[in-house]
């Protein structure tokens, strides 16, 4: 039986190194509020192009300020959802990050071989510059699934 993935905060990824290194590290980042069916494709893809599966997960606060509404389940009840599925290893409960700055630093301190991402990612140049510096790749691996959101799941049941 496989072990639940690690979840680990931010300032404390360090300690966790020589868990992932060595490994075709894949990196994931998002919000994954209410997980729902485009999320679970996405992870599964992301999961194909490498060894060991990292979960970049926003704050509340991150939520808050980009989404234009509270989360409806917290972040750490968000990483325990992601931590029952056999496809995620790592999960990392992300501060809120107020610049790519730290999103670069993040990317430099896990250093995945790819950072798998969604067709229409508004961060896409972002992703593409911060794993080139570091000698890794972006790999788009979903399409943007439009029928399948938090927001539209949510606007549902109003």
């Amino acid at each position: 039986m496989r072990k639940k993935a690690l979840i680990v905060s931010f300032n404390k990824i360090r300690l966790y190194q020589p868990v992932f290194q060595g490994k075709k590290i894949v990196l994931v980042g998002g919000c994954f509020d209410l997980l729902h069916y485009g999320h679970l494709q996405f992870i599964k893809k992301a999961k194909k192009t490498g060894e060991f599966l990292v979960v970049a997960l926003e704050s509340d606060e991150f939520i808050k300020k980009n989404k234009r509404a509270a989360p409806i389940h917290n972040q750490k009840e968000r990483a325990e959802i992601l931590s029952s599925l056999n496809i995620v290893d790592l999960i990392i409960l992300l501060p809120y990050f107020s610049s790519n700055k730290e999103y670069f630093q993040m990317v430099r301190t896990i250093s995945p071989k790819i950072v798998a991402v969604t067709e229409g990612d508004p961060q896409l140049e972002n992703k593409r510059k911060q794993i080139k510096q570091i000698g890794g790749q972006l790999k788009v691996v979903t399409p943007l699934l439009k029928k399948f959101s938090t927001r539209k799941i949510i606007s549902e049941f109003n």
